[in-house]
């Protein structure tokens, strides 16, 4: 529980510097909103992705990493495919700001899998 709590209160530091930081360039109104819905999506899927890799990691570390990884890109490929469209997003904004916030914070993830 304790590296899930960790790994919560990481993934929201770096969806909201990241997010500041995307904001710069991506100024329009649109772009924000695009880039708040990813921060939402981020956050729920590096949790559950997280949740699930903590459980397989116990016996295997390896799967346990790469269930969360898959887990992720198929989130990616469905937000890119059907999400943008949907919620009629500007495309640059809402999938860089979602590739951004899932890479960093999965960087964040091995350390925490292993404690």
């Amino acid at each position: 529980m304790k590296a899930m709590l960790w790994f919560g209160g990481s993934v929201v530091l770096i969806v909201v510097v990241c997010g500041a930081l995307l904001a710069i360039p991506f100024s329009a109104p649109q772009d924000r909103r695009a880039i708040a819905t990813s921060a939402v999506i981020a956050l729920v899927v590096q949790l559950f992705a997280f949740a699930i890799a903590r459980l397989v990691s116990a016996s295997n570390f390896l799967a346990g990493w790469i269930t969360g990884v898959a887990l992720r890109f198929v989130v990616l490929i469905a937000y890119a495919f059907v999400g943008v469209k949907v919620f009629g997003m500007p495309a640059a904004a809402a999938l860089i700001s979602l590739v951004t916030f899932l890479f960093i914070s999965t960087l964040v993830e091995p350390k925490l899998l292993t404690k």
